[in-house]
Protein backbone atom coordinates (compact mmCIF):
# COMPACT_ATOMS: atom_id res chain seq x y z
CA UNK A 1 0.00 0.00 0.00
CA UNK A 2 1.79 3.25 -0.96
CA UNK A 3 0.63 6.39 1.39
CA UNK A 4 1.06 9.43 -1.46
CA UNK A 5 0.45 13.17 0.01
CA UNK A 6 -0.35 15.54 -2.94
CA UNK A 7 -0.87 19.16 -2.94
CA UNK A 8 -3.50 20.28 -5.58
CA UNK A 9 -3.54 23.77 -6.23
CA UNK A 10 -6.85 25.72 -6.12
CA UNK A 11 -8.01 28.74 -7.32
CA UNK A 12 -7.72 30.64 -3.19
CA UNK A 13 -3.59 31.08 -2.61
CA UNK A 14 -3.86 27.89 -0.15
CA UNK A 15 -2.74 24.63 -1.04
CA UNK A 16 -5.50 21.83 0.34
CA UNK A 17 -3.45 18.34 0.88
CA UNK A 18 -5.23 15.19 0.23
CA UNK A 19 -4.35 12.23 1.89
CA UNK A 20 -4.44 9.26 -0.76
CA UNK A 21 -4.21 5.44 0.32
CA UNK A 22 -3.59 3.55 -2.61
CA UNK A 23 -5.25 -0.14 -2.73
CA UNK A 24 -6.77 -1.49 -6.41
CA UNK A 25 -7.99 1.69 -7.86
CA UNK A 26 -8.44 5.39 -7.78
CA UNK A 27 -11.04 6.58 -5.42
CA UNK A 28 -14.23 8.15 -7.04
CA UNK A 29 -14.06 11.07 -6.20
CA UNK A 30 -10.62 11.49 -7.91
CA UNK A 31 -11.62 10.31 -11.32
CA UNK A 32 -12.82 13.78 -12.06
CA UNK A 33 -9.51 15.13 -12.05
CA UNK A 34 -7.51 14.78 -14.77
CA UNK A 35 -4.03 16.45 -14.15
CA UNK A 36 -2.14 17.18 -10.92
CA UNK A 37 0.63 19.16 -10.02
CA UNK A 38 2.96 18.14 -7.33
CA UNK A 39 4.70 20.34 -4.71
CA UNK A 40 7.29 19.87 -2.81
CA UNK A 41 9.46 22.11 0.03
CA UNK A 42 11.70 24.53 -1.39
CA UNK A 43 14.76 22.38 0.06
CA UNK A 44 13.48 19.54 -1.99
CA UNK A 45 13.07 21.36 -5.34
CA UNK A 46 16.61 20.30 -7.16
CA UNK A 47 15.61 16.56 -5.97
CA UNK A 48 12.38 16.99 -7.66
CA UNK A 49 13.79 18.50 -10.35
CA UNK A 50 15.47 15.15 -11.70
CA UNK A 51 12.74 13.14 -10.31
CA UNK A 52 10.23 14.83 -12.40
CA UNK A 53 12.46 14.55 -15.64
CA UNK A 54 13.14 10.89 -15.30
CA UNK A 55 9.51 9.84 -14.37
CA UNK A 56 7.91 11.37 -17.08
CA UNK A 57 10.36 9.16 -19.62
CA UNK A 58 10.02 6.15 -16.96
CA UNK A 59 6.09 6.82 -16.08
CA UNK A 60 4.30 8.36 -19.39
CA UNK A 61 2.39 5.40 -20.74
CA UNK A 62 0.31 7.92 -23.02
CA UNK A 63 3.29 9.29 -24.43
CA UNK A 64 1.62 12.74 -24.19
CA UNK A 65 5.02 14.35 -22.40
CA UNK A 66 2.73 14.86 -19.13
CA UNK A 67 2.12 12.86 -16.08
CA UNK A 68 -1.74 12.23 -15.20
CA UNK A 69 -2.54 10.90 -11.77
CA UNK A 70 -3.36 7.53 -12.68
CA UNK A 71 0.49 7.34 -14.60
CA UNK A 72 1.91 8.65 -11.31
CA UNK A 73 0.51 5.97 -8.83
CA UNK A 74 1.52 2.97 -11.55
CA UNK A 75 5.62 4.82 -11.90
CA UNK A 76 5.04 5.26 -7.49
CA UNK A 77 3.81 1.26 -7.48
CA UNK A 78 6.73 -0.47 -9.52
CA UNK A 79 9.12 2.04 -8.16
CA UNK A 80 8.48 0.88 -4.80
CA UNK A 81 8.88 -2.81 -5.96
CA UNK A 82 12.09 -1.79 -7.30
CA UNK A 83 13.12 -0.39 -3.71
CA UNK A 84 12.41 -3.15 -2.19
CA UNK A 85 14.53 -5.57 -4.00
CA UNK A 86 17.63 -3.30 -3.77
CA UNK A 87 17.21 -3.47 0.05
CA UNK A 88 16.90 -6.95 0.28
CA UNK A 89 19.85 -7.14 -1.57
CA UNK A 90 21.49 -4.83 0.29
CA UNK A 91 20.45 -6.63 3.89
CA UNK A 92 23.19 -8.99 3.96
CA UNK A 93 21.67 -10.53 7.52
CA UNK A 94 18.34 -10.64 6.67
CA UNK A 95 17.05 -9.03 9.41
CA UNK A 96 15.09 -6.32 7.80
CA UNK A 97 18.07 -3.92 8.61
CA UNK A 98 20.99 -2.07 7.05
CA UNK A 99 23.86 -0.76 8.89
CA UNK A 100 27.10 0.84 8.24
CA UNK A 101 29.12 -2.92 6.76
CA UNK A 102 26.28 -3.94 5.23
CA UNK A 103 26.85 -0.90 2.91
CA UNK A 104 30.56 -0.71 2.99
CA UNK A 105 30.32 -4.70 1.97
CA UNK A 106 27.59 -3.36 -1.16
CA UNK A 107 29.42 -0.63 -2.27
CA UNK A 108 32.75 -2.82 -2.33
CA UNK A 109 30.78 -5.79 -4.39
CA UNK A 110 30.52 -3.02 -6.62
CA UNK A 111 34.34 -1.62 -6.81
CA UNK A 112 33.42 1.65 -5.09
CA UNK A 113 35.35 1.31 -1.51
CA UNK A 114 34.46 4.09 1.02
CA UNK A 115 35.49 4.28 4.76
CA UNK A 116 32.86 3.22 7.86
CA UNK A 117 32.66 7.11 8.25
CA UNK A 118 31.79 7.99 4.95
CA UNK A 119 29.14 4.95 5.29
CA UNK A 120 27.65 6.56 8.68
CA UNK A 121 27.27 9.86 6.99
CA UNK A 122 25.03 7.71 4.38
CA UNK A 123 23.03 5.86 7.03
CA UNK A 124 22.46 9.15 8.94
CA UNK A 125 21.14 11.04 5.75
CA UNK A 126 18.26 8.60 5.92
CA UNK A 127 18.45 7.16 9.47
CA UNK A 128 14.96 9.36 11.19
CA UNK A 129 14.94 7.77 14.83
CA UNK A 130 19.07 7.58 15.88
CA UNK A 131 19.62 3.73 15.37
CA UNK A 132 22.27 4.20 13.31
CA UNK A 133 20.44 1.42 11.00
CA UNK A 134 18.33 1.63 8.34
CA UNK A 135 14.63 0.24 8.48
CA UNK A 136 12.73 -0.35 5.27
CA UNK A 137 10.45 2.63 6.11
CA UNK A 138 13.21 4.76 6.46
CA UNK A 139 14.90 3.10 3.01
CA UNK A 140 11.17 3.62 1.71
CA UNK A 141 10.79 7.46 2.44
CA UNK A 142 14.15 8.08 1.63
CA UNK A 143 14.48 7.26 -1.84
CA UNK A 144 11.06 7.31 -3.27
CA UNK A 145 10.52 10.22 -4.83
CA UNK A 146 14.67 10.55 -4.98
CA UNK A 147 16.07 10.09 -8.66
CA UNK A 148 18.62 6.31 -8.28
CA UNK A 149 16.28 3.50 -7.51
CA UNK A 150 19.43 1.49 -8.09
CA UNK A 151 22.95 1.29 -6.69
CA UNK A 152 23.85 -1.24 -10.27
CA UNK A 153 23.14 2.40 -12.09
CA UNK A 154 26.30 2.81 -11.54
CA UNK A 155 27.88 0.35 -13.76
CA UNK A 156 25.20 1.96 -16.62
CA UNK A 157 27.53 5.46 -16.29
CA UNK A 158 30.38 4.16 -15.76
CA UNK A 159 31.26 1.66 -18.46
CA UNK A 160 34.31 2.39 -20.18
CA UNK A 161 35.68 -0.83 -22.39
CA UNK A 162 33.20 -0.84 -24.77
CA UNK A 163 32.65 2.97 -24.93
CA UNK A 164 37.00 4.15 -25.40
CA UNK A 165 38.80 2.14 -28.22
CA UNK A 166 42.46 3.16 -28.22
CA UNK A 167 43.41 0.01 -30.55
CA UNK A 168 44.81 -1.50 -27.71
CA UNK A 169 43.08 -5.13 -26.47
CA UNK A 170 43.60 -5.67 -23.60
CA UNK A 171 40.75 -3.66 -21.24
CA UNK A 172 39.01 -5.61 -19.02
CA UNK A 173 35.25 -6.32 -20.31
CA UNK A 174 31.87 -4.23 -19.38
CA UNK A 175 30.13 -5.55 -16.74
CA UNK A 176 26.30 -5.64 -17.44
CA UNK A 177 23.71 -5.73 -15.50
CA UNK A 178 21.27 -8.29 -14.86
CA UNK A 179 17.83 -6.25 -16.62
CA UNK A 180 20.57 -5.77 -19.67
CA UNK A 181 21.37 -9.51 -19.96
CA UNK A 182 18.19 -10.48 -19.85
CA UNK A 183 16.92 -7.93 -22.14
CA UNK A 184 19.23 -8.12 -24.66
CA UNK A 185 20.81 -5.04 -23.99
CA UNK A 186 24.28 -6.42 -23.60
CA UNK A 187 24.67 -7.62 -27.06
CA UNK A 188 23.36 -4.25 -28.32
CA UNK A 189 26.20 -2.90 -26.51
CA UNK A 190 28.90 -5.00 -27.67
CA UNK A 191 28.13 -4.25 -31.14
CA UNK A 192 28.06 -0.33 -30.92
CA UNK A 193 31.32 -0.43 -29.06
CA UNK A 194 32.85 -2.78 -31.81
CA UNK A 195 31.65 -0.41 -34.42
CA UNK A 196 32.79 2.53 -32.49
CA UNK A 197 36.07 0.86 -32.31
CA UNK A 198 36.28 0.14 -36.14
CA UNK A 199 35.63 3.94 -36.35
CA UNK A 200 38.24 5.49 -34.21
CA UNK A 201 40.34 2.97 -35.16
CA UNK A 202 40.33 3.51 -38.95
CA UNK A 203 40.40 7.65 -37.90
CA UNK A 204 43.67 6.99 -36.23
CA UNK A 205 45.12 4.50 -38.10
CA UNK A 206 48.40 6.46 -39.65
CA UNK A 207 49.43 7.00 -35.78
CA UNK A 208 49.28 3.51 -35.15
CA UNK A 209 51.46 2.58 -38.21
CA UNK A 210 53.87 5.41 -37.63
CA UNK A 211 54.21 3.96 -34.40
CA UNK A 212 54.92 0.10 -35.63
CA UNK A 213 57.73 1.57 -37.56
CA UNK A 214 58.96 3.57 -35.16
CA UNK A 215 58.82 0.33 -32.99
CA UNK A 216 60.77 -1.24 -35.20
CA UNK A 217 63.03 0.91 -37.21
CA UNK A 218 64.05 3.25 -35.09
CA UNK A 219 67.35 3.55 -33.17
CA UNK A 220 69.62 5.73 -32.02
CA UNK A 221 71.25 6.14 -35.49
CA UNK A 222 68.05 6.43 -37.35
CA UNK A 223 65.96 8.98 -35.10
CA UNK A 224 62.43 8.89 -37.01
CA UNK A 225 60.43 11.51 -36.13
CA UNK A 226 56.81 12.09 -36.35
CA UNK A 227 56.98 14.38 -39.85
CA UNK A 228 60.10 12.22 -40.66
CA UNK A 229 57.58 9.00 -40.34
CA UNK A 230 54.86 10.30 -42.10
CA UNK A 231 57.36 11.61 -44.28
CA UNK A 232 58.58 8.46 -45.45
CA UNK A 233 55.24 6.52 -45.76
CA UNK A 234 53.98 8.83 -48.05
CA UNK A 235 56.91 9.23 -50.25
CA UNK A 236 57.05 5.49 -50.27
CA UNK A 237 53.35 4.18 -50.53
CA UNK A 238 51.33 7.52 -51.28
CA UNK A 239 48.85 8.65 -48.73
CA UNK A 240 46.95 5.21 -49.20
CA UNK A 241 49.95 4.06 -47.23
CA UNK A 242 49.26 5.32 -44.55
CA UNK A 243 46.58 2.81 -43.67
CA UNK A 244 48.18 0.08 -44.48
CA UNK A 245 47.01 -3.01 -42.01
CA UNK A 246 44.09 -0.98 -41.08
CA UNK A 247 41.57 -3.57 -42.32
CA UNK A 248 42.45 -6.92 -40.37
CA UNK A 249 42.94 -4.03 -37.14
CA UNK A 250 39.23 -3.45 -37.56
CA UNK A 251 38.33 -6.93 -38.62
CA UNK A 252 39.74 -8.58 -35.07
CA UNK A 253 37.71 -6.65 -33.31
CA UNK A 254 34.32 -8.58 -33.14
CA UNK A 255 35.47 -11.96 -32.56
CA UNK A 256 38.03 -10.83 -29.82
CA UNK A 257 34.90 -8.85 -28.45
CA UNK A 258 32.97 -11.89 -28.07
CA UNK A 259 35.42 -14.26 -26.75
CA UNK A 260 36.80 -11.70 -24.32
CA UNK A 261 32.88 -11.28 -23.15
CA UNK A 262 31.71 -14.91 -23.28
CA UNK A 263 35.18 -15.82 -21.38
CA UNK A 264 34.36 -13.09 -18.86
CA UNK A 265 31.34 -14.78 -17.64
CA UNK A 266 32.03 -18.09 -17.61
CA UNK A 267 35.23 -17.02 -15.66
CA UNK A 268 32.69 -15.05 -12.93
CA UNK A 269 30.96 -18.36 -12.39
CA UNK A 270 33.67 -20.80 -12.07
CA UNK A 271 35.25 -18.16 -9.30
CA UNK A 272 32.05 -18.61 -7.49
CA UNK A 273 30.59 -14.93 -7.50
CA UNK A 274 27.37 -15.00 -6.80
CA UNK A 275 26.90 -11.12 -6.88
CA UNK A 276 25.97 -9.27 -9.83
CA UNK A 277 29.29 -7.47 -10.36
CA UNK A 278 32.95 -8.29 -8.87
CA UNK A 279 35.11 -6.57 -6.49
CA UNK A 280 38.04 -4.73 -8.64
CA UNK A 281 40.53 -7.66 -7.41
CA UNK A 282 38.10 -10.50 -9.04
CA UNK A 283 37.65 -8.30 -12.18
CA UNK A 284 41.35 -8.07 -12.85
CA UNK A 285 41.81 -11.75 -12.40
CA UNK A 286 38.40 -12.84 -14.42
CA UNK A 287 39.63 -9.64 -17.49
CA UNK A 288 43.11 -11.24 -17.51
CA UNK A 289 42.26 -14.52 -17.94
CA UNK A 290 39.42 -13.94 -20.27
CA UNK A 291 41.94 -11.28 -21.98
CA UNK A 292 44.68 -14.14 -22.57
CA UNK A 293 41.94 -16.51 -23.79
CA UNK A 294 40.97 -14.40 -26.31
CA UNK A 295 44.09 -12.83 -27.17
CA UNK A 296 45.30 -16.63 -28.03
CA UNK A 297 42.00 -17.12 -30.08
CA UNK A 298 42.95 -14.22 -32.48
CA UNK A 299 46.78 -14.00 -31.69
CA UNK A 300 47.31 -15.01 -35.11
CA UNK A 301 45.29 -11.91 -36.83
CA UNK A 302 47.71 -9.26 -34.40
CA UNK A 303 50.88 -10.82 -36.46
CA UNK A 304 48.84 -10.11 -39.77
CA UNK A 305 48.59 -6.49 -38.57
CA UNK A 306 51.92 -6.28 -38.08
CA UNK A 307 53.37 -7.59 -41.49
CA UNK A 308 51.05 -5.10 -43.35
CA UNK A 309 51.62 -2.31 -41.25
CA UNK A 310 55.71 -3.12 -41.84
CA UNK A 311 55.18 -4.25 -45.94
CA UNK A 312 56.34 -2.31 -48.58
CA UNK A 313 54.05 -1.48 -51.23
CA UNK A 314 53.23 -4.10 -53.58
CA UNK A 315 55.09 -6.67 -51.29
CA UNK A 316 51.22 -8.45 -50.27
CA UNK A 317 48.12 -8.00 -52.51
CA UNK A 318 46.25 -8.67 -49.46
CA UNK A 319 45.32 -10.29 -45.77
CA UNK A 320 45.10 -14.10 -47.28
CA UNK A 321 48.16 -13.02 -49.32
CA UNK A 322 50.45 -11.97 -46.64
CA UNK A 323 48.91 -14.82 -44.25
CA UNK A 324 50.38 -17.65 -47.11
CA UNK A 325 53.33 -15.90 -47.69
CA UNK A 326 54.29 -16.13 -43.64
CA UNK A 327 53.09 -20.24 -43.47
CA UNK A 328 54.93 -21.41 -46.68
CA UNK A 329 58.16 -19.34 -45.75
CA UNK A 330 58.11 -19.72 -41.67
CA UNK A 331 55.52 -22.15 -40.56
CA UNK A 332 52.37 -22.33 -38.16
CA UNK A 333 54.85 -21.26 -35.41
CA UNK A 334 55.30 -17.72 -37.09
CA UNK A 335 51.85 -16.77 -36.36
CA UNK A 336 52.40 -16.95 -32.36
CA UNK A 337 55.55 -14.75 -32.53
CA UNK A 338 55.54 -12.66 -29.84
CA UNK A 339 52.87 -14.21 -27.77
CA UNK A 340 54.50 -14.71 -24.25
CA UNK A 341 55.27 -10.81 -24.23
CA UNK A 342 51.62 -10.19 -25.35
CA UNK A 343 49.94 -12.05 -22.75
CA UNK A 344 52.02 -10.83 -20.29
CA UNK A 345 51.32 -7.02 -20.71
CA UNK A 346 47.53 -7.79 -20.29
CA UNK A 347 48.59 -7.75 -16.38
CA UNK A 348 50.03 -4.29 -16.33
CA UNK A 349 47.64 -2.77 -18.70
CA UNK A 350 44.76 -4.19 -17.51
CA UNK A 351 45.89 -3.52 -13.96
CA UNK A 352 46.67 0.28 -13.87
CA UNK A 353 43.64 0.67 -16.57
CA UNK A 354 41.16 -0.74 -13.94
CA UNK A 355 43.10 0.86 -11.15
CA UNK A 356 43.06 4.50 -12.15
CA UNK A 357 39.70 3.84 -13.91
CA UNK A 358 38.14 2.95 -10.27
CA UNK A 359 40.02 5.43 -8.38
CA UNK A 360 38.68 8.45 -10.46
CA UNK A 361 35.20 6.47 -10.35
CA UNK A 362 35.49 6.91 -6.43
CA UNK A 363 36.78 10.24 -5.95
CA UNK A 364 33.90 11.66 -7.97
CA UNK A 365 31.41 9.43 -6.53
CA UNK A 366 32.32 10.65 -2.97
CA UNK A 367 32.93 14.36 -4.22
CA UNK A 368 30.29 15.28 -6.34
CA UNK A 369 27.65 12.10 -6.54
CA UNK A 370 24.33 13.86 -5.00
CA UNK A 371 21.45 12.65 -6.74
CA UNK A 372 22.92 10.91 -9.57
CA UNK A 373 25.45 8.44 -10.30
CA UNK A 374 26.04 9.66 -13.69
CA UNK A 375 29.41 11.89 -14.07
CA UNK A 376 28.60 13.53 -17.44
CA UNK A 377 30.72 13.06 -20.84
CA UNK A 378 33.65 15.27 -20.35
CA UNK A 379 34.36 13.70 -16.98
CA UNK A 380 33.96 9.76 -18.33
CA UNK A 381 36.44 11.19 -21.55
CA UNK A 382 38.78 12.31 -18.50
CA UNK A 383 38.83 9.15 -16.69
CA UNK A 384 38.80 6.96 -19.50
CA UNK A 385 41.93 9.22 -21.05
CA UNK A 386 43.95 9.19 -17.91
CA UNK A 387 43.41 5.44 -17.13
CA UNK A 388 44.20 3.92 -20.81
CA UNK A 389 46.77 6.20 -21.18
CA UNK A 390 48.72 5.12 -17.31
CA UNK A 391 48.03 1.71 -18.57
CA UNK A 392 49.80 1.73 -21.85
CA UNK A 393 52.44 3.70 -19.87
CA UNK A 394 52.93 0.71 -18.04
CA UNK A 395 52.78 -2.29 -20.59
CA UNK A 396 54.75 -0.24 -23.49
CA UNK A 397 58.14 -2.16 -22.77
CA UNK A 398 56.10 -5.32 -23.61
CA UNK A 399 54.17 -4.07 -26.25
CA UNK A 400 57.31 -3.01 -28.10
CA UNK A 401 58.92 -6.38 -28.03
CA UNK A 402 56.32 -8.08 -29.14
CA UNK A 403 56.07 -5.98 -32.00
CA UNK A 404 59.76 -6.63 -32.78
CA UNK A 405 59.45 -10.43 -32.38
CA UNK A 406 56.08 -10.16 -34.81
CA UNK A 407 58.60 -8.44 -37.14
CA UNK A 408 61.83 -10.32 -36.72
CA UNK A 409 61.69 -12.47 -40.16
CA UNK A 410 60.29 -9.66 -42.17
CA UNK A 411 62.96 -7.53 -41.16
CA UNK A 412 66.12 -10.27 -40.43
CA UNK A 413 65.87 -13.01 -42.89
CA UNK A 414 68.20 -15.51 -42.14
CA UNK A 415 69.35 -14.37 -38.92
CA UNK A 416 68.74 -16.30 -35.85
CA UNK A 417 65.24 -15.22 -33.53
CA UNK A 418 65.73 -13.54 -30.56
CA UNK A 419 64.02 -14.47 -27.67
CA UNK A 420 61.82 -12.04 -25.20
CA UNK A 421 64.81 -11.80 -22.41
CA UNK A 422 67.59 -11.66 -25.36
CA UNK A 423 65.52 -8.44 -26.83
CA UNK A 424 64.92 -6.74 -23.69
CA UNK A 425 68.53 -7.45 -23.21
CA UNK A 426 69.74 -6.27 -26.39
CA UNK A 427 67.23 -3.30 -26.81
CA UNK A 428 68.99 -1.76 -23.08
CA UNK A 429 72.24 -2.24 -24.03
CA UNK A 430 72.50 -0.85 -27.69
CA UNK A 431 69.97 1.88 -27.04
CA UNK A 432 69.22 2.50 -23.44
CA UNK A 433 66.18 2.29 -21.46
CA UNK A 434 64.61 4.92 -23.58
CA UNK A 435 64.37 2.62 -26.25
CA UNK A 436 61.75 0.31 -24.61
CA UNK A 437 59.75 3.60 -25.12
CA UNK A 438 60.43 4.22 -29.17
CA UNK A 439 56.90 5.02 -30.61
CA UNK A 440 55.36 6.27 -27.84
CA UNK A 441 54.62 10.14 -28.59
CA UNK A 442 51.83 8.65 -31.74
CA UNK A 443 50.61 5.78 -29.55
CA UNK A 444 49.64 8.57 -27.00
CA UNK A 445 48.77 11.17 -29.54
CA UNK A 446 45.79 8.99 -30.76
CA UNK A 447 44.63 8.38 -27.57
CA UNK A 448 42.54 11.51 -27.03
CA UNK A 449 41.37 11.68 -30.76
CA UNK A 450 40.64 7.94 -30.06
CA UNK A 451 38.68 8.11 -27.12
CA UNK A 452 36.25 10.83 -28.63
CA UNK A 453 35.62 9.59 -31.94
CA UNK A 454 34.85 6.27 -30.02
CA UNK A 455 32.47 7.78 -27.64
CA UNK A 456 30.52 9.95 -30.13
CA UNK A 457 30.31 7.01 -32.29
CA UNK A 458 28.71 4.35 -29.68
CA UNK A 459 26.38 6.90 -28.29
CA UNK A 460 25.27 7.18 -31.78
CA UNK A 461 24.66 4.02 -32.76
CA UNK A 462 23.84 3.09 -29.47
CA UNK A 463 20.63 5.20 -30.74
CA UNK A 464 20.33 3.22 -33.91
CA UNK A 465 20.27 0.43 -32.13
CA UNK A 466 17.81 1.09 -29.68
CA UNK A 467 19.65 0.97 -26.19
CA UNK A 468 17.98 2.46 -23.31
CA UNK A 469 20.20 5.20 -22.24
CA UNK A 470 19.35 6.42 -18.86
Amino acid sequence: MLCLCLYIPVHISERIEFEYFESDSLPAQLKSLFKLSLFLPSQEFDSYRKWRKKIVKAGDKDLDGQLDFEEFVHYLRDHEKKLRLVFKSLDKKNDGRIDSQEIMQSLRDLGVHISEEQAEKILKSMDKNGTMTIDWNEWRDYHLLHPADNIPEIILYWKHSTIFDVGESLMVPDEFTAEEKKTGMWWRHLVAGGGAGAVSRTCTAPLDRLKVLMQVHASRSNTMGIAGGFAQMIREGGVRSLWRGNGINVLKIAPESAIKFMAYEQIKRLIGSNQETLGILERLVAGSLAGAIAQSSIYPMEVLKTRLALGRTGQYSGIMDCAKHIFKKEGLTAFYKGYIPNVLGIIPYAGIDLAVYETLKNWWLQRFATDSADPGVFVLLACGTMSSTCGQLASYPLALVRTRMQAQAASQEGSPQMTMTGLFRHIVRTEGAIGLYRGLTPNFMKVIPAVSISYVVYENLKITLGVQSR
